[in-house]
């Protein structure tokens, strides 16, 4: 609802300016969204996905890779099983900076299988502190110009642009102002994305919560909100979205 009087008084402000500046908007909350999803992984052990789809899960993201040689041990049995309930759902790509981004592509090839049914695959851009092998941090240029290489050959290859998830360090650290034209699904459990993210207030995808609670899986999921109506979500489903 928010988000409906935020447009109405930006497309008619100049007939109600006075009471349009007077209403203090108070920040969107992931209520305010009509359509929620969730991102997966082994850790999220088995899942009903049925019960997840009829509890109103509306799509899911499962991890598939990272860097050149890692595939999730739950993938194929989530991929399978989360088309075999009906459920949108998608890849994801965990990026590792020790590696070609020309391996990682190839390994990406070789365990995610083409489905034009499938939502766009996700590259997944985020510092892994806690990595045991890899500690580097590539400068803005060499990322940008290996996350285009990695975009541009998944599209060809997927036949959709992949999004891109970015936390909040990463982002400010070498993304602000970069990859404009790109859909973007960005982690902010603090507060609204807008606030924390500088110059990326185009974002299609927010994660809200690692803490969420659906039906169909036991314990903590990550939740996701799309930005826009039922309507403008089915438009983006089939590639026809426009902002």
């Amino acid at each position: 609802m928010l988000a409906i009087v935020k447009s109405f008084c930006s497309i008619f402000g100049f007939i109600f300016l006075s009471s349009c500046a007077a209403y203090d908007f108070p920040d969107p909350t992931p209520e305010d969204y009509a359509v929620h999803g969730i991102d997966v992984s082994r850790w999220q052990g088995d899942i009903d996905w049925a019960a997840a789809k009829q509890g109103g899960v509306a799509f899911a993201w499962i991890k598939a890779t990272e860097g050149g040689d890692h595939v999730d041990p739950r993938f194929v049995d989530n991929w399978v099983a989360a088309r075999q309930a009906g459920m949108p759902r998608g890849a994801y790509h965990f990026y590792y900076f020790c590696r070609p981004v020309e391996e990682q592509i190839s390994w990406v090839k070789e365990i995610v299988p083409v489905d034009p049914q499938a939502l766009p695959l996700v590259l997944d851009m985020e510092w892994n502190a806690h990595s045991k092998t890899c500690r580097e941090r590539p400068e803005r240029p060499q990322i940008l110009r290996d996350m285009k290489i990695f975009l541009d050959e998944m599209e060809k290859h997927y036949g959709k642009r992949p999004v891109i998830y970015s936390s909040v360090d990463f982002h400010r650290d070498r993304l602000v102002g970069a990859l404009k034209n790109e859909q973007f699904w960005l982690r902010s459990v603090a507060s609204f994305p807008n606030n924390i993210y500088e110059q990326r207030d185009d974002w299609v995808f927010w994660q809200y919560t690692a803490e969420g609670r659906v039906p169909g899986v036991k314990g903590d999921v990550d939740r996701n909100a799309f930005f826009g109506t039922k309507s403008q979500y089915r438009d983006w489903l089939n590639g026809t979205l426009k902002r």
